[in-house]
């Protein structure tokens, strides 16, 4: 196909900037420790291994003359983009975090950012939550991004307490059993 048709960085962008958990308007980016660390492990091995090596590929790809139908040079010049974008990111997110220590915390009754809290549905069955940013998030280990409704319920509860969240399943209420603040690694 012809370059004049093709549009470089066109709906494949704005599907990759849309799936980039995003911030409410005017709050800060708040982070524990770990997720600071792994965060800037990604940038580094962007930085340091992965782009370097596709650059090579890039450059060996475009000395083999006709790039319009060389496909390592194609993709190779897609990834440097993907890979870019993703540096850019990372510079930006690292820059403004407010990193957050919960194992800093001076108020442990009561659930803030970094807590990890056990609560309890009506069923009786347990589950355990840690709160932490938003690129941090993962419900299958637990992890829910400060954001979320469960975690907004669970601000500020104190052992003991009952909260109520909108969950896609329905309005749930979950009791509050234990507070901790771990030491982050």
């Amino acid at each position: 196909m012809n370059k004049a048709f093709v549009k470089e960085g066109s709906e494949d962008d704005d599907d990759e900037l849309a799936a980039e958990p995003s911030l409410p308007a005017g709050s800060k980016y708040y982070i524990t420790r770990r997720g600071f660390n792994r965060l800037k492990a990604e940038l580094d091995q962007l930085v340091r291994v992965e782009r370097p090596e596709v650059v090579s590929i890039v450059s060996w790809a475009a000395s083999n003359g006709d790039r319009s139908e060389n496909g390592d040079y194609i993709y190779g010049k897609r990834r440097l983009r993907e890979i870019d974008r993703r540096i850019r990111f990372l510079i930006k997110r690292l820059e403004s975090a407010t990193v957050v220590d919960p194992d800093a915390q001076e108020n442990l009754e009561q659930v803030f950012f970094g807590a990890t809290v056990t609560v309890c549905d009506q069923e009786g069955e347990e589950f355990v939550y840690q709160i932490v940013g938003v690129d941090e998030a993962n419900a299958s280990e637990g992890l829910v991004s400060w954001i979320s409704p469960l975690a907004k319920a669970l601000m500020k509860a104190r052992e003991g307490d009952t909260v109520r969240f909108a969950s896609p399943g329905g309005l749930r209420e979950l009791d509050v059993l234990e507070i901790r603040y771990l030491k982050q690694d």
